[in-house]
């Protein structure tokens, strides 16, 4: 009879846990369906193609701007965005999802920060934004779209809250070592941040980064040249702990590169680094791991 009993434990235990985590791979593959959709109005958005991004709402779906006009239906969004891209043809967005959670089985609700960037790559504008997706016909489709603009503090006039970066930084990953050297240059007006990563076989690659402040865009600037002979230009905004970057760029090869790079300060000695959201030639590309940035101090005599 305890043996009996103990099988039945076992096995309502055991359907417990498969049924657990097959809401979570569920949970899981619904995220993803609403992330392939955000990146979906990207490509359309940088496709200047507003009929495709009217699509990703639902019939009655509403979008209210960072100025508060509110549009509702798709033949409004549609027209609102064709408008846009005729008065700022070429124009790139790039968002960066802060947060993503399922409601219930059919709503859910995503944080973001999108930039706009024209095609001189200054910065047009930079938002916060919140989406309330629904699942409609089993598709997820945006129900409410706001925007809120997003200024950048005024205390951030130059690269001065990144002081604590100057030194030498080593970080470890895969079996690669990297040592970045970052030091003020110009006055005090830019940093420059060189690096040298040595790889598992022993070869070694070294690339160099400038960060300062852009007076005319009114935000923090990087350009960085790396050593397949790319390079990319960041804009950078700070954000609660550390700083996140919208990155445009190209390869050695000519492929055009973007991702968002964020880092979020541990305390003076570390820091944590990672890149997402990234794709080479139009092609996404996982995100890496975070990095665990550790200040190398020289040892007292």
């Amino acid at each position: 009879m305890k043996l009996r009993l103990l099988t039945f434990v076992i096995v309502a235990l055991f359907g417990t846990v498969l049924c657990m985590l097959g809401r979570a791979q569920e949970s899981a593959d619904e995220m993803a369906a609403i992330r392939a959709g955000s990146d979906m109005f990207v490509e359309a958005f940088n496709k200047g193609d507003a009929k495709a991004i009217a699509a990703l709402w639902t019939d009655d779906g509403e979008y209210i701007d960072d100025t508060g006009r509110r549009f509702v239906g798709r033949d409004a969004i549609e027209k609102v965005y064709a408008e846009f891209f005729t008065n700022v043809p070429k124009s790139k967005i790039q968002l960066a999802i802060d947060s993503l959670r399922l409601l219930s089985n059919d709503t859910a609700i995503e944080d973001g920060r999108a930039v706009v960037v024209s095609p001189e790559r200054s910065a047009l504008g930079f938002s916060k934004y919140t989406v309330v997706h629904v699942k409609v016909d089993n598709t997820w489709k945006m129900a409410s779209v706001r925007d809120t603009v997003s200024e950048v503090p005024a205390a951030v006039s130059s690269a001065a809250d990144l002081e604590f970066l100057i030194g030498t930084w080593v970080a470890e990953e895969h079996g690669v070592k990297t040592v970045s050297v970052c030091r003020w240059i110009a006055e005090g007006h830019f940093i420059e941040r060189s690096y040298t990563s040595t790889h598992v076989d022993g070869t070694s690659s070294s690339g160099v980064q400038l960060v300062g402040w852009n007076p005319s865009a009114e935000h923090v600037q990087s350009w960085s040249f790396s050593p397949d002979g790319g390079y990319a230009t960041g804009m950078w905004f700070p954000q609660p702990g550390g700083w996140v970057g919208h990155m445009l760029g190209t390869t050695g090869d000519g492929l055009p590169t973007s991702s968002i790079n964020q880092f979020r300060k541990l305390d003076d000695n570390a820091y944590v680094w990672q890149a997402i959201h990234r794709s080479v030639g139009g092609k996404s590309l996982p995100d890496t791991h975070e990095v665990v940035w550790k200040r190398q101090v020289e040892n007292a005599e």
